[in-house]
């Protein structure tokens, strides 16, 4: 497989605007997919935060197992606040905004005791499709930022105005180079980086053959696949078992493909956490 690069221009912008951005905010709501926590964390947003206090949103928990429950104890215990949740099920909504409350109650705090109050900013960040927009509209109990189930909806900044509260969405970013591929790959599978810039044989390959390492049950119970396979043999199963076969009883690669891909995307293969804590070495949460 080549190896995965994509940083358009429109994000060199996007990282400009936050960076002048970051001064005006409060504190920092990064979200990340939580199917792949240490993949789609990006170094480069960290950074230009400084000391700033930052709420980590592990969002799509649902499609996760419990060892997304491993990064939330993990980022906790680095010092930064960190919260699970679904946040297209409004039964999230009372724990995120508790957590979003809590980064900022010590400021809330003395400016009580000095007589005012204040509207507190957070900027919404984190790399494309991690469901930002959909995070802000869940505090927000309504629609108000644009959302999309691909990367790259959000392209410029916009400001959200809640009771007590202003949101900035800002655009994903990816870090503008993978020094990890394996964690770049995940990143292609959950549909952080752009479908058409992909090679969409190579990444089914590579998801089945990480799946059958991890989760070869839910491959067993969706296409019949059995272990010792290898990943072209895994796709000639998804194939025979959906019916995705050509004229001369040739296999339909392509939908066979598209299948195993947005069948991962949609949950269909269960609860799935493919990153593991040793991926986050050297993270500074």
């Amino acid at each position: 497989m080549r190896n995965l690069q994509w940083f358009p221009g429109h994000m060199t912008k996007a990282m400009r605007m936050m960076e002048e951005n970051a001064a005006l905010c409060d504190g920092i709501i990064y979200v990340l997919d939580a199917r792949c926590p240490a993949s789609s964390f990006n170094p480069a947003l960290k950074k230009m935060f400084g000391a700033k206090p930052v709420l980590y949103v592990l969002n799509k928990g649902d499609l996760a197992d419990q060892r997304a429950d491993a990064f939330v104890k993990l980022i906790r215990e680095n010092g930064s606040s960190c919260v699970r949740i679904n946040a297209v099920d409004s039964r999230s909504r009372r724990a995120l905004g508790e957590s979003v409350a809590a980064l900022v109650a010590a400021k809330r705090e003395r400016n009580s005791q000095k007589g005012y109050s204040q509207t507190f900013r957070f900027m919404v960040c984190g790399v494309p499709n991690t469901g930002k927009s959909t995070v802000i509209n869940l505090l927000a109990g309504n629609a108000r930022a644009q959302t999309g189930n691909k990367a790259g909806v959000t392209r410029g900044k916009q400001w959200i105005r809640l009771e007590g509260y202003e949101l900035l969405d800002t655009p994903g970013t990816t870090p503008p180079s993978f020094v990890n591929q394996k964690l770049a790959v995940r990143l292609a599978y959950v549909g952080s980086l752009n479908d058409d810039i992909l090679d969409m044989d190579d990444i089914s390959l590579a998801l089945l053959e990480e799946l059958s390492e991890k989760y070869p049950a839910a491959l067993k119970e969706r296409y019949g696949i059995d272990g010792g396979l290898s990943p072209l043999e895994m796709l000639d199963k998804v194939c025979a078992r959906r019916g995705f076969i050509l004229r001369g009883n040739d296999y339909d690669y392509e939908r066979g493909e598209k299948a195993v891909i947005d069948d991962f995307r949609k949950g269909r293969l269960g609860k799935i956490t493919l990153d593991n804590i040793s991926d986050c070495e050297g993270f500074k949460f």
